[in-house]
């Protein structure tokens, strides 16, 4: 592959060693001048929304510890927003949507709102591009199911009860809902896409939720069709697919979900996971996050046997989940270091 950017040449199939690495969500709360932006921004969504400072904080974690790519600053959230679905972020509660639990409030998602509201992610792409330099620029999305959660439920939840219930009870409805959700979510990516990102990548935080059978049908064949649509659009642009909780069901899903990267959460034991998804497709992952927090030796060890574990293969170093707030920066900066010493 014809780049320079390390990143894009592992998720073409090669197998650069030492890995690439980036963090999700490293762009956010552990660092000092992310919560310098933050502050000026006021709330959650006027920074999404604001090109200069969004562009900024996505730029941060690559000029401290020279990741190998910037992931967009955003949220899987957008969408429902961009939508027509209300959004608000209550301090210590999370994300708020007045939910949806009948038809009449997924005919009241207007689609047509989706390009004037995503306009400003694309400023903020395009900002970003221009100064990214040799590291990769990814842009996201929720994937159509767990995007689906939070629109149901109205939020968080610990169980999302009331999806699960819709999915098995009313398989017509929650299929229109999920419907609306697809369509939108290739158009969100595709205008990430047009602005300057060289990656998508699709969250599914909620897949592991599922059984086998709904698994299947809400998570992997909903990817494998948004993979196909970007694909046919833009055919040079890899997708990264997260499916997390999958356990043994991230085999079938890197075969038929048409991703050129798997990402691996925390729990996943990337030693057998290796062994269920095919050889050219990279793996991504998987280091639990609060082992960043402890740091010392047993965020080295941790680190030692992931990469152990991924030799000769196609692999992107990352987390199995977020970085969290009570990161200390210096932990981040070790690890890059230990990762690019392998």
């Amino acid at each position: 592959m014809a780049t320079t950017k390390r990143l894009l040449r592992v998720l073409a199939g090669e197998a650069s060693w030492p890995p690439p690495i980036w963090l999700m969500r490293q762009a956010g709360r552990f660092l000092p001048e992310y919560r310098a932006v933050r502050a000026k921004a006021g709330d959650f969504m006027s920074l999404v929304t604001n090109p200069e400072m969004a562009a900024e904080v996505t730029l941060q974690p690559v000029r401290r510890f020279g990741m190998d790519a910037a992931i967009i600053f955003s949220d899987i959230l957008v969408l429902p927003w961009a939508l027509g679905q209300g959004l608000k972020f209550e301090a210590g509660e999370g994300p708020v949507l007045p939910p949806i639990r009948d038809r009449a409030g997924i005919e009241a998602l207007d689609p047509t709102q989706l390009a004037g509201r995503v306009a400003p992610i694309q400023e903020s792409l395009r900002r970003v591009k221009c100064e990214v330099g040799d590291a990769a620029l990814i842009g996201f999305a929720g994937a159509p199911f767990t995007v689906a959660c939070y629109m149901v439920e109205g939020g968080g939840s610990k169980d999302f009860s009331a999806t699960r219930a819709m999915a098995h009870g009313d398989p017509a409805m929650f299929g229109a809902l999920l419907h609306i959700i697809e369509a939108a979510t290739v158009e969100f990516l595709s205008a990430q896409i047009e602005a300057g990102a060289e990656v998508a990548m699709l969250f599914d935080s909620w897949a592991g939720i599922l059984s086998p059978r709904l698994f299947q049908r809400h998570v992997t064949e909903p990817t494998g069709r948004i993979a196909a649509a970007l694909r046919a659009r833009h055919p040079e642009i890899p997708v990264i697919g997260f499916p997390r909780l999958a356990g043994t069901m991230i085999g079938d899903y890197a075969r038929k979900a048409g991703v050129q990267a798997v990402a691996m959460d925390t729990a996943a034991d990337p030693r057998v996971v290796r062994t269920l998804v095919p050889d050219h497709l990279a793996l991504q992952g998987n280091l639990d996050p609060l082992a960043v927090v402890a740091g010392g030796q047993t965020m080295r060890e941790e680190t030692a046997g992931l990469l152990d574990a991924m030799r000769g293969r196609p692999f992107v170093f990352n987390l199995g989940h977020g970085i969290v707030p009570q990161t200390p920066p210096g932990h981040v900066a070790e690890l890059v270091a230990q990762v690019r010493a392998a």
